[in-house]
């Protein structure tokens, strides 16, 4: 395939002899790279290129204007508009920077189209003034703010404009005004023969260009256009080369020459696709089955840029040789979310930092080289003391770092934009001095957001518009959507990945076009333009009739010299760019009729999830197993460890064998185990004087009084030292509460109902040993049991509960179930086991009782075990439940017997 730009280097040699004659203007900066490396393939010997331009760099010479970026065209607009404004209307910035964004846009296309501002704007005011929404004859304050701001407009424009003008500066819509105005001069001094090669859809400005240059016979068009779009009177790909074509007077006695490609031998493959994931692996599976020899002349096209990161992703390996003609944005790159994260330090209410905001920033990828062992330290503090929001100062002295600048850049809350810019500034510095050898990616992302900032610094420190971090966040997130990091690569080799823009006059035999969607290609009827739709009409603006004419003619002229051509769209509607398909596939398959050598093909590609079996894990018992396990049977086997055994063995072998216990992580709301434990300790504290002594009402009402303050000091202890006086953590406070009180007052009860009660121990620490014939080490039971009690002459050991428990939970009816069913029998195993300790320290020569009192459920008062339905404990029921814990404490230490794991159908909850 021989493309349009050989094509146009045959035509211009044949005609002019030179190249070096001719001045080649092109509509990107990346054809004419192409264009410099097809003359230098076809140049036999050493000369000099031709002076090769994109229309963009040829306008900004012709009007001698340097360019400026957006954000410093919003801070020089600002500045003129307080120039012209009365101070008693003045808007500040912020409110400013909503609407000024659009209205630069607007002045761009008015300079663009050479449109007389004075008269569009006043047209524009008397428009706005005969519809403003009032019925009285006296205007409303919102009316006449209204009407003002298009009165200003005129004023406005022209003030900015002489202004950039005298800085030698310009938009670029005032560098296309400006250069229209100089190309008659430029035109008549020149000599050379300027070539417009591949242009389509050309402002009024260009046309200008292009007129002066062909009055002074110093004009070659040529065009990127099929015969089959030409001779096709309504199709959009032709749109404006036809009206150029009827419209230009030099045209209409010159015969235009158009390609014939459109028409030969293509094959077009349509895959519906969901998601941008699914997207990229699709164009994936599409490079593998194309030859290595063919990759050079391969394109992926996407429609929608973001898709980028997914597909780099999805490339297959076997593929070295790749270009990216866009840049990437440096919004997605990871070290724009560690400046995001220092502004919302910034941003945060209070002056202390919140936990997870801290944990974000210690744990992010590009700081990890400037910390040391004080981020292990700062957040084991963070965890252990429970810390939900810090100060900057108190968060550095949680742990004795002896240079910790670094962390103090970076958690300063700063109230000044200059103060803020400086740290960051200065932060970039700190991660870039410790940045290793093979840190090359990370250095070019610094080196971007380093100029970003100092871009920033030099507005913030000449302009004192931005007063505030929020307003510096708002300008920054404007500056940063438009900046981009470029990809370094072999321009003219290998795969090439672009977006739409990019392949204006380029040419591929294979094409891959991705988000090929409604709303995204085309973009649809999104108008960001303060200037109506009829009134772009009468002054023949472009409006979305002519955008969408654009975007037909890019999409065809891709096709146009391709044999395969592979169309992804997303098929998923619940995206904001709905699974609606493009209307230009509709397009081709409605036009199929009229091109016999075009096949086409549809389907829906689905990537493919490889099926992982996960079946339930075996762990063999090795010896250094076993040797864990007779650690573990010498320190004692409690009843939690036990019943996590009876739940899941593997949970057991984990957390017993392995050691791998639960992770600590902040509590910002009080956990269900915390207010447990703050409930025990609080009995703990308050009965503890009186172990021993026969309870009374006046020992009651004593502990009543001492419970809130023991409440609030178990929580500083257990939980944190921060505030329970609001949200969700004063409801649990004022639970906890409830629950103390309300057992005094049943406690209160049972002794005005006569019944005696003495305290014998409280959370009292058991580690007896157990012996079983068939193991040959020492074998130990531990547990904390919450109370000991005599009631009436009866012994009672009591298991507190903070959740709900019912009677029918702590009753057996098989004793051989209660070692295989947790759910139903694992409360009553742990309480038998807590009563057997202290029958193996002590023998009971009496019945005694176990059981549970539940604080959701008080009213039911002690809840004894039951075996069947006798609630008495005696030899018989030790030496029934002494079979069951030994032959499970045996299974747990058979070497034979491996970890099994259970499948559990519920979330557990302990």
């Amino acid at each position: 395939m021989q493309s349009f730009l050989e094509e146009s280097l045959l035509v211009l040699n044949q005609k002019y002899g030179s190249l070096n004659e001719l001045v080649f203007i092109l509509p990107s900066q990346r054809a004419g790279s192409f264009l410099k490396n097809i003359i230098a393939k076809q140049s036999s010997k050493a000369a000099f290129l031709p002076e090769i331009h994109s229309i963009e760099k040829f306008v900004q010479q012709l009007s001698t204007l340097n360019p400026i970026d957006n954000t410093t065209s919003i801070f020089k607009l600002y500045e003129v508009y307080l120039s012209i404004t009365e101070e008693s209307l003045q808007e500040d910035f912020q409110t400013f920077n909503g609407w000024a964004q659009t209205i630069i846009q607007d002045f761009n296309e008015i300079d663009r189209f050479l449109i007389p501002s004075q008269e569009l704007f006043n047209y524009l005011s008397l428009i706005k003034d005969n519809d403003h929404w009032y019925l009285s004859d006296s205007k409303t304050a919102l009316v006449e703010n209204y009407l003002r701001f298009w009165k200003q407009l005129p004023k406005l424009y022209s003030a900015f404009t002489t202004q950039l003008l005298s800085e030698n500066l310009g938009y670029q819509g005032l560098q296309y005004k400006i250069a229209a105005q100089n190309i008659v001069d430029y035109a008549s001094t020149s000599s050379k023969t300027h070539s417009f090669i591949g242009f389509n859809a050309l402002n009024a400005a260009e046309q200008h260009i292009i007129a002066a240059l062909e009055k002074e016979d110093r004009l070659e068009l040529v065009w990127d256009i099929d015969l089959a779009f030409m001779s096709d009177t309504v199709h959009d790909a032709s749109h404006f080369i036809r009206h150029y074509q009827q419209e230009w007077a030099f045209l209409k006695d010159k015969p235009l020459q158009f390609s014939n490609y459109y028409s030969q031998k293509k094959a077009f493959n349509i895959i519906g696709t969901p998601k941008k994931i699914g997207q990229a692996k699709a164009i994936g599976q599409l490079l593998c089955d194309i030859p290595k020899d063919r990759l050079s002349s391969t394109a992926i096209v996407l429609g929608d840029e973001s898709l980028l990161l997914p597909v780099l992703n999805a490339i297959p390996s076997h593929i070295d040789d790749i270009n990216i003609t866009m840049g990437l944005p440096l919004r997605t790159i990871p070290l724009a979310s560690f400046f995001e994260l220092l502004f919302k330090i910034q941003l945060q209410g209070s002056k202390e930092i919140y936990y997870k905001l801290i944990l974000e920033i210690l744990n992010h990828p590009s700081i990890q080289n400037n910390l040391g062992e004080e981020k292990m330290l700062i957040s084991e503090a963070i965890n252990k003391q429970n810390i939900v929001s810090i100060s900057k100062n108190d968060l550095l002295a949680l742990v004795p770092i002896p240079d910790n600048t670094f962390l103090e850049l970076v958690f300063s809350k700063e109230q000044k934009p200059s103060s803020f810019l400086k740290n960051t500034l200065q932060i970039i510095e700190c991660i870039k001095s410790k940045l290793k050898e093979n840190d090359a990616v990370l250095r070019e992302y610094l080196y971007a957001f380093n100029t970003v900032f100092n871009e920033l610094m030099l507005l913030v420190s000449t302009q004192n518009f931005v007063s505030t971090i929020e307003l510096l966040h708002q300008v920054y997130k404007d500056a940063l959507s438009t900046k981009t990091l470029d990809f370094i690569g072999k321009k003219h080799d290998g795969l090439q990945i672009m977006g739409v823009l990019e392949t204006r006059v380029l040419d591929f035999e294979t094409v891959i076009i991705a988000s090929v969607n409604e709303g995204v290609f085309p973009s649809g009827k999104s108008n960001n333009s303060y200037i109506p739709y009829d009134v772009k009409r009468d002054y023949k603006l472009p409006t979305y009739k002519e955008k969408d004419a654009v975007y037909t003619y890019h999409f065809y002229h891709m096709l146009q010299r391709a044999n395969d051509i592979h169309i992804i769209y997303n098929t998923e509607p619940g995206d904001l760019n709905s699974g609606e398909k493009s209307r230009f596939i509709t397009q081709l398959e409605v036009e199929s009729k009229n091109f016999p050598n075009h096949t086409y093909t549809h389907q829906i590609f689905v990537p493919e999830v490889p099926k992982i079996n996960i079946g339930l894990r075996h762990i063999k018992k090795t010896p250094q197993v076993i040797a864990q396990l007779q650690y573990r049977a010498s320190k004692g086997f409690s009843p939690s460890a036990l019943t996590t055994y009876m739940r899941n063995p593997i949970d057991f072998y984990n957390r017993y064998v392995l050691g791998v216990g639960e992770i600590e992580e902040v509590e910002e709301t009080v956990a269900y185990n915390t207010l447990g434990t703050v409930v025990h300790d609080t009995l703990w504290k308050l009965y503890e004087p009186y172990k021993g002594e026969l309870l009374n009402a006046e020992i009651i009402a004593v502990m009543k009084s001492l419970s809130n303050e023991r409440i609030t000091q178990e929580f500083t202890k257990t939980y944190s030292k921060s505030s329970l006086d609001k949200g969700k953590n004063l409801l649990i406070f004022e639970v906890a509460k409830r629950y103390v009180h309300n057992f005094l007052e049943l406690e209160l009860s049972r002794i005005n109902a006569g019944e005696e009660i003495h305290i014998l121990e409280l959370e009292a620490d058991k580690r007896v040993k157990i012996e079983i014939e068939s193991l040959d080490f020492p074998i130990y039971l531990r547990g904390q049991v919450d109370r000991y009690e005599v009631a009436n002459g009866i012994k009672r050991v009591i298991d507190y509960k903070t959740g709900n428990v019912a009677q029918n939970d702590v009753v057996v009816k098989d004793w051989e179930l209660i070692t295989s069913d947790y759910k139903k029998f694992s409360k009553p195993f742990q309480i038998l086991q807590y009563a057997y300790m202290m029958h193996l320290e002590t023998p009971f020569t009496e019945p005694i009782e176990a059981g549970i009192v539940s604080f959701k459920n008080l009213k039911s008062g002690f809840l004894p075990f039951k075996f069947e339905k006798d609630t008495a404990i005696t030899s018989e029921t030790f030496s029934a439940f002494e079979i069951q814990l030994k032959a499970l404490i045996k299974e747990i230490c058979d070497p034979t017997i491996p970890f099994i794991e259970k499948e559990i159908p519920e979330p557990f909850l302990k």
